[in-house]
C-alpha cells in the first residue's frame, strides 16, 4: 500500500482500553527504518509511556493534525519477530484483552520500561605471553594474586569476570594487581554457536517404553504435533525429554521446557547442565532479579543459549530458531494466570508450537481432563509409561480411617507407629498438610468468637513463631491475641491444623530426628529451598513436612513412607475442578515414596473411608478416575464438552458490582448468540480485600459461538458508564471460580 508523505504509526500502548492509538513519526524516519515489534517512546495524555509498533499504514481514521508526533525509536532492530507477533495477535483475539497490555507482557520489565535491549558484555582475560612463561613462584609474597594466577593458569582459556568471582573472594583486587604487571590483558571471547561443543554424559539407557517414546516423537520433529506423555510417578518422563532435546541440539534448534513452580527449576537446571555440558542454558522465573531475566531473555532473542528452563512467565520469550517445546506437569493450574492477563500457559504454548510447526510435549502422571479428552478426539497423540524407571515399583496404598482417634495435632496412633518403623530402618518420611501457618482459626472456648479479617469474608490464620494473624487473601496481620475482644476471657484456642503446628509436635514426638518444613514461609529466603533439598537428599534430614511445593517433580530417594495428614478438604466443593485437582495432588504426592530400590507407602488419613473418589483411586488408578470424571462432565455438559468464561466485578460499593454485571446481562441479550449467562451471582467468598465480588458465568456447548458473542460484547463493556466505577476481569477457560 503507498504510503502517504506523513505515514502513520499504530502504535499498542500498555492500558486497560483495547485499542490501537495512532502517531506521527519524527521527521527524520523513512517508512524502512520503522518495523513491527520495535518498542518506541509516546506522549500519552500528561506522562511518557513504551508502545510497541504493530503496523505502518497511509491513513489515520483521526485527522492527521491531532495525532502527536513519537518521543523516540528505542530498538534498531524488532525485539519480536514475525511469529512472535502472530502468537500475541491470537492471544488478542481469543481472550479478549486490552492490545497494549498483552503485547508488553512479551517483554521482561527492564524492557517495559524503556530501558536498552544491550546490556553492558562481561569482561573476559586472558595470560599474556610472558605469564605463559613464568609459574606463580613469583608471587609468593601476593597469595591471593598467585591464587588467580593459577586458576588463570589451571582454565588454560580465556576466563570471564563472572568466573573468577565465583571461583575467588576480593578477587577485585588481585585482577588489577595482575593487569598492572601485564600478566593478564583483558580479551574479547570468539562468538561461539550455543550448539558448538556440546558434551553429553550421564545418558541412560532407556526401558522398553522410554525407547518407544523416545522414537515416536525423534521421527515428527519437523512438523506440529501434541504428544500427551502420560508417565507415571517415577516412570522417567525426564529422561525422554533430554534424549530428546539431544537430537534436537544436534539440529542446532533451541528448546523451551516450561514448568509449574520455581521450586522444580534448580533441581531440574543441575541435570540438565550436567547432561549437557558446555551448552547455554537460562533460567527464568519470578525469583531472579529484572536484570537475570532480561539476560537471559536477550541470550535466547539473540541465539546465544540454546535451551531455556522457565516458569509460566518464560511462554513470549522469543526464540528465533525454536525447534521443541516441553510443558512439564501440563495438569498444573500454576500455568494458569489468575491476574491480569488471565492467559493459560499450555493453550498458548500449543498454539505457538502450531504458528512455528514444530512438536510440543505436555508430561505429566496426572493429565488434565481437558488434555485426555483432546487425546480421545485425536487432536494429541498420547504415549504411555506405565512403569517406573529402573527397578522402582509403584508404591502401595491405604487409607487410614481416622474417627474416633485420638489424634496428636493431626497424627493418628497407627500412623505414629508407622513412622517410628521407618526412622528405625534409616528411611525418611514425607508427610504432606496442604495448610500453611500454625492454625486456620483462633476461637475462643468461652464465647465462640473467631478471629475474621474485618476485610474479607475469611478466617485469619495463626503464625505462632511470628506471633501474628495473617489473612492468607489480602495479607493484612495484626498480633497474636491473648484476651477475647468479645467476652474478655483468656479461652482462646487455635483450631484446626497448619504446616507450623504440625512441625511444633513432630519435634517433641521425634526429639532425636531432623525435621524440615517445606512451605511459602520456611523458603522465602534466598537459597533456603535448595539448601534444604540439598540437605533431604544428602541424608541428613529424617521427616519432611510440606505443602504443595512437595506434590511433584521432586526426587528423594530415600523416601519411603509419604502421609497425606487429611484429604477429606478436598472432597467437598461448590468447584467442579474440586475432584479432578484432589486426586492429581493424592496421586502427585503418593508418586514421591518408594522411587529406586525400596517399596513404598502412601497412607491417607481420612473421615471418608468409604469415600468413593479414594477408594477408586486406591483401587484402579487415576485413568480409571479420569474416565468417570469425564463421563460426569459429559453428563452435566461441564468443559470439555462445553467452553465457559467468567466475568468478575468487585466494588467497594456492592450495588456498583451487582449492577454492572446486570447491566452486562442486558447486553447480552441483545445479541443474537445463544449463549448460556449464569448470574450474576455472589462470588464464594464474597467479601475479599474490602471489595464486594459478584460473578457472571457464560457457557456454550461450541467454542466459536462464545468467541463471536465476546467479541460483540466486551467493547461494550467497555463503554458502559458503570463498567468505570467498578473492578471487572474476563477469565477465558477459567479453571477457578473463585
Amino acid at each position: 500500500m503507498p504510503l502517504s508523505e506523513k505515514f502513520i504509526l499504530s502504535i499498542a500502548i500498555p492500558i486497560p482500553v483495547d485499542r490501537l492509538f495512532d502517531y506521527l513519526p519524527l521527521k527524520s524516519n523513512e517508512p524502512h527504518q520503522l518495523k513491527a515489534g520495535m518498542r518506541i517512546q509516546v506522549p500519552f495524555g500528561t506522562k511518557s509511556k513504551v508502545g510497541i509498533l504493530i503496523a505502518i499504514k497511509a491513513q489515520s481514521d483521526s485527522p492527521i493534525d491531532k495525532l502527536k508526533q513519537i518521543e523516540a525509536i528505542l530498538d534498531t532492530q524488532p525485539l519480536l519477530g514475525d511469529k512472535d507477533l502472530e502468537l500475541l495477535h491470537w492471544c488478542h483475539r481469543y481472550y479478549h484483552y486490552p492490545i497494549g497490555d498483552i503485547f508488553m507482557s512479551a517483554f521482561p520489565t527492564p524492557l517495559r520500561k524503556g530501558k536498552p535491549s544491550q546490556q553492558k558484555s562481561i569482561p573476559y582475560f586472558a595470560l599474556t605471553e610472558m605469564a605463559h612463561s613464568l609459574d606463580g613462584l613469583h608471587l609468593k609474597n601476593a597469595p591471593k594474586q598467585r591464587a588467580l594466577f593459577e586458576f588463570m593458569m589451571a582454565s588454560n582459556a580465556l576466563v570471564s569476570q563472572n568466573e573468577i568471582a565465583e571461583h575467588l573472594p576480593q578477587w577485585q583486587p588481585s585482577l588489577k594487581a595482575l593487569l598492572k604487571k601485564q600478566l593478564i590483558i583483558e580479551a574479547t571471547p570468539p562468538k561461539l554457536s550455543p550448539y558448538d561443543n556440546i558434551q553429553v554424559t550421564e545418558v541412560l539407557t532407556p526401558n522398553q517404553e522410554q525407547a518407544a517414546a523416545i522414537q515416536e516423537i525423534q521421527e515428527n520433529l519437523v512438523h506440529f504435533s501434541v504428544y500427551l506423555l502420560e508417565g507415571i510417578t517415577g516412570s522417567g518422563k525426564t529422561e525422554v525429554y533430554l534424549q530428546l532435546i539431544q537430537q534436537v541440539l544436534a539440529n542446532k534448534l533451541q528448546v523451551l521446557v516450561l514448568l509449574p513452580e520455581i521450586t522444580l527449576t534448580p533441581q531440574l537446571e543441575a541435570r540438565f547442565k550436567r547432561r549437557f555440558n558446555n551448552t547455554p542454558i537460562e533460567t527464568y522465573h519470578s525469583k531472579q532479579t529484572e536484570t537475570q531475566r532480561q539476560s537471559a531473555w536477550m541470550a535466547m532473542q539473540k541465539e546465544n543459549s540454546a535451551i531455556l528452563l522457565g516458569t509460566r512467565s518464560a511462554l513470549f520469550t522469543p526464540c528465533p530458531h525454536l525447534g521443541l517445546i516441553i510443558l512439564d506437569e501440563e495438569h498444573d493450574s500454576s500455568f494458569k494466570q489468575q491476574e491480569g492477563f488471565r492467559f493459560s500457559a499450555r493453550d498458548i504454548a500449543i498454539m505457538r508450537a502450531k504458528i512455528l510447526n514444530i512438536p510440543i510435549i505436555l508430561g505429566s502422571a496426572t493429565p488434565s481432563l481437558e488434555s485426555l479428552y483432546n487425546a480421545e478426539q485425536g487432536r494429541y497423540h498420547k504415549i504411555h509409561l506405565r512403569e517406573r524407571a529402573g527397578n522402582a515399583t509403584p508404591p502401595q496404598l491405604s487409607l487410614f480411617d481416622i474417627r474416633n482417634q485420638y489424634l496428636q495435632e493431626g497424627l493418628s496412633p497407627h500412623l505414629i507407629k508407622v513412622m517410628r518403623d521407618i526412622l528405625v530402618k534409616k528411611e525418611q518420611i514425607l508427610l504432606f498438610l496442604n495448610r500453611r501457618g500454625y492454625s486456620p482459626t483462633l476461637i475462643c472456648h468461652s464465647c465462640g468468637w473467631t478471629a475474621q479479617c474485618q476485610s474479607c469474608d475469611s478466617n485469619m490464620v495463626i503464625h505462632h513463631q511470628q506471633q501474628k494473624l495473617r489473612c492468607h487473601h489480602c495479607a493484612k496481620e495484626k498480633p497474636l491475641l491473648k484476651q477475647c475482644p468479645k467476652c474478655h476471657n483468656y479461652q482462646l484456642k487455635p483450631l484446626g491444623l497448619g504446616t507450623e503446628r504440625v512441625e511444633q509436635a513432630l519435634t517433641q514426638l521425634f526429639p532425636q530426628q531432623t525435621v524440615v518444613r517445606l512451605d511459602r514461609d520456611s523458603t522465602q529466603r534466598k537459597g533456603s529451598l535448595e539448601s534444604h533439598l540439598q540437605a533431604i537428599n544428602s541424608g541428613q534430614v529424617d521427616i519432611i513436612l510440606g505443602t504443595q511445593m512437595l506434590a511433584k517433580g521432586h526426587h528423594f530417594p530415600n523416601v519411603t513412607l509419604v502421609a497425606l495428614l487429611d484429604v477429606d478438604s478436598g472432597l467437598f466443593s461448590i468447584d467442579f475442578h474440586a475432584a479432578e485437582k484432589l486426586a492429581q495432588l493424592i496421586t502427585q504426592v503418593a508418586g514421591r515414596a518408594g522411587r529406586e530400590q525400596k517399596k513404598g507407602h502412601v497412607i491417607l488419613q481420612t473421615r471418608q473411608p468409604e469415600h468413593p473418589l479414594l477408594n477408586q483411586l486406591i483401587h484402579q488408578g487415576y485413568a480409571t478416575f479420569a474416565e468417570t470424571a469425564l463421563a460426569e462432565r459429559k453428563e452435566a455438559l461441564l468443559p470439555p464438552y462445553s467452553y465457559q468464561a467468567l466475568l468478575r466485578a468487585s466494588s467497594l460499593d456492592t450495588e456498583l458490582a451487582f449492577g454492572f454485571l446486570n447491566n452486562v446481562v442486558e447486553l447480552i441479550m441483545q445479541q443474537p448468540f445463544e449463549t448460556m449467562a449464569l448470574g450474576p451471582v455472589p462470588a464464594p467468598m464474597p467479601k475479599r480485600a474490602g471489595h464486594f465480588r459478584y460473578q457472571l458465568l457464560l457457557q456454550n456447548a461450541q467454542r466459536k459461538p462464545l468467541h463471536l458473542l465476546l467479541q460483540q460484547l466486551v467493547p461494550r463493556i467497555y463503554a458502559l458508564k458503570s463498567a468505570r466505577k467498578v473492578k471487572w476481569s474476563l477469565d477465558i477457560d477459567p479453571i477457578d471460580l473463585y
